[in-house]
């Protein structure tokens, strides 16, 4: 995005040994990768029933600890894209805690699980459930004939669709896991175009063919729709620790390696929909509501107070979300921080400052500190109002939220991982909002307008 080179391949399997060390410690490296560097097979640990899951952007968040602080969370392109239209993420490694769904809430003794969103009572929407410690948000879609279910990470910032193949291989050798792949020996609608595609993420990166079959989306039929099959998967989506099938992103196609319509898009364009709106309800574990909700076409008006909805426009040429920020505040005081940007990404987990923003944020929080390496901590007792503004409407950051994990897993009411870290995304003055903000507000997306919107929730 900015004309940069992307990072080597050394580069991207440094920076995520290092995310591992920050968040799992050594017995999570030891437990991922043996001395030669070699991934390690790890037993699935999925609950049962609880479908495929997570996200290529919290793939491997998990577990925060002591050395999360000491090691930080550094990362590279999580999106870089082959065409120079990635963004960089200082990867935002703290971690949660895992676990398993059991009445949508999480069995922390089963990692990687998810809490199972509530049903939602709007037209053409999917819940959002919880992997593991508000690490990532996934939805159930069908495709092929007969239609099977895949848990997929809908991802507002990038712009992909793609599951694994039947034939998906590791790059380290065998299988893709124990999920659940597509194919001409499950679909009789199944048609491969033989047309290769890439993407490469921080956290991973796939590889395979353009295919058409058919996909059931929040009701919504759309039959021979392009997307893609991995055939081939880098280690952080294969490994069956790795609980997910695949991606669906919903950024603008503009920002489509497979260069084709996102499903939204081909939903407006077939009459399905009024207009390729995407709206979220990004929901939080701690709050045991499970009410997480994607509305597809329009905006799901029992979640938001509409007379604060604020409606933007999206400045990004590439196909991200990305507004004009008004302001950054903590405790009501304005930072100066003006001119800045927001990617407002629903498949990161944290916020991405420019560093030196990060820095003033945390400068204005009490007992806030930085670990030397791109990441903060700030006490996990913290009462301290961190706000973005958008379009004259302010949004706080809930304080569970701005204090995302305990660094000491027995300490809670010791130093926590900031849920705000710093980091290269793009420009100097470019922020890469994730779910830390967006639990904070309704958002929606609109493509045939090239707007976004925010609102306070209800």
């Amino acid at each position: 995005m900015t004309g940069r080179e992307l990072p080597s391949t050394s580069e991207l399997h440094e920076n995520l040994r290092r995310r591992v060390l920050a968040v799992e410690g050594e017995q999570g490296l030891v437990k991922r990768y043996n001395r030669n560097g070699t991934k390690k097979t790890v037993a699935n640990t999925r609950p049962a029933g609880s479908g495929a899951v997570l996200a290529a952007a919290a793939a491997k968040n998990r577990n925060g600890n002591a050395q999360a602080a000491e090691n930080g969370r550094k990362g590279k392109a999580r999106k870089g894209k082959g065409k120079g239209k990635g963004k960089n993420e200082a990867a935002a490694g703290a971690g949660a805690g895992a676990g398993g769904a059991v009445g949508g809430k999480v069995d922390t003794s089963v990692p990687d699980a998810v809490a199972t969103a509530n049903t939602p009572t709007t037209a053409n929407s999917l819940g959002l459930d919880i992997e593991s410690q508000d690490l990532g948000y996934l939805a159930t879609i069908q495709m092929g004939t007969p239609p099977q279910d895949y848990l997929i990470l809908m991802d507002s910032g990038s712009a992909d669709l793609w599951v694994g193949a039947e034939n998906c291989a590791s790059e380290n050798g065998g299988g893709c896991g124990n999920h659940n792949f597509l194919g001409p020996k499950s679909s009789s609608s199944f048609v491969d175009t033989q047309a290769p595609f890439q993407v490469t993420y921080g956290s991973g990166a796939v590889q395979g063919n353009i295919i058409t079959d058919n996909i059931v989306v929040a009701g919504l039929a759309l039959n021979a729709h392009t997307f893609g099959v991995a055939s081939t998967e880098s280690v952080q989506f294969s490994d069956n620790s790795t609980p997910f099938d695949g991606l669906m992103g919903l950024a603008q196609s503009t920002l489509s390696e497979q260069g084709v319509l996102t499903p939204i898009e081909a939903m407006a364009k077939a009459g399905l929909v009024p207009a390729a709106i995407t709206s979220y309800k990004i929901s939080r574990l701690a709050d045991n509501k499970n009410d997480g909700e994607i509305t597809f076409g329009g905006l799901d008006t029992t979640k938001f107070n509409p007379a604060t909805l604020v409606t933007l426009p999206n400045v990004s040429k590439q196909g991200f979300w990305e507004s004009a920020m008004d302001s950054v505040s903590v405790d009501g005081t304005d930072l100066g921080l003006t001119g800045r940007t927001a990617i407002l990404d629903t498949g990161t987990t944290l916020i991405i400052a420019p560093p030196a923003d990060a820095l003033a944020v945390h400068q204005a929080i009490a007992g806030a500190a930085s670990d030397g390496q791109g990441g903060f901590t700030v006490p996990c007792t913290t009462n301290a109002s961190v706000a973005l503004t958008f379009g004259g409407a302010t949004f706080a950051i809930d304080t569970r939220d701005l204090a995302f994990q305990p660094v000491d897993p027995t300490n809670p009411t010791g130093d926590c991982v900031s849920g705000i870290s710093a980091g290269n995304i793009g420009g100097a003055q470019e922020w890469l909002v994730g779910d830390v903000f967006l639990k904070n507000a309704y958002f929606s997306t609109d493509v045939t307008k090239n707007t976004l919107s925010l609102a306070q929730l209800v």
